[in-house]
């Protein structure tokens, strides 16, 4: 059972590639910010507990994000792919840990490597199709930012366990595809 973390700066095609992914290998897509808002959407005591705390301005704890990560586990019998999550050193080492419990662990992390001149060419197109405001210079460079700072690490993290695998994120979609389909089928 595959279970799969994608991984890369904002703009790196993480989402799209994920759906290839997905489909090709008949995995659950488990995006954070899906799982957040299927909680307040399914009013459950957890998803409550999140609302409040959103709509109070505060970040969801870590504590509450693993709680999340738990339940969708618990339920997966196919292997999933995991788009968003672990972000810090610290989740990764939670995840770990939650995993281990359902006797499971990350079999890989497909890490999309896309220099920053791209992807702040990336996402400043997707800001002009999509409308997005928020989705500007000085922005981006914020994001890219606190990849760097904080997300970053994660994949080294991974690297030291033997499970890394860096895949060329530039080209098109179906070259890019071509290249993780041929590292996660060795």
């Amino acid at each position: 059972m595959k279970n799969i973390v994608i991984f890369g700066a904002p703009g790196a095609g993480k989402g799209t590639q994920s759906d290839y992914i997905v489909q090709h290998f008949g995995l659950t897509h488990v995006s954070t910010g899906d799982l957040l808002r299927k909680e307040i959407a399914d009013a459950t005591e957890l998803g409550l507990r999140i609302k409040s705390l959103m709509d109070d301005g505060q970040l969801v704890s870590d504590d509450i994000v693993i709680e999340m990560i738990d339940r969708a586990v618990a339920a997966d019998r196919k292997g999933m792919l995991f788009d968003g999550f672990p972000r810090t050193v610290a989740q990764a080492q939670a995840f770990d840990t939650l995993l281990a419990k359902h006797g499971r662990e990350v079999t890989c992390m497909v890490d999309l490597e896309v220099p920053e001149e791209e992807l702040m060419r990336r996402l400043l197109e997707r800001a002009k199709i999509q409308g997005r405001a928020d989705d500007n210079e000085v922005t981006i460079s914020h994001r890219l930012t606190a990849y760097r700072e904080k997300t970053l690490p994660v994949a080294e993290y991974y690297a030291s366990q033997g499970k890394k695998i860096v895949i060329d994120g530039l080209g098109t979609i179906k070259e890019i595809w071509q290249r993780i389909l041929q590292e996660l089928e060795r």
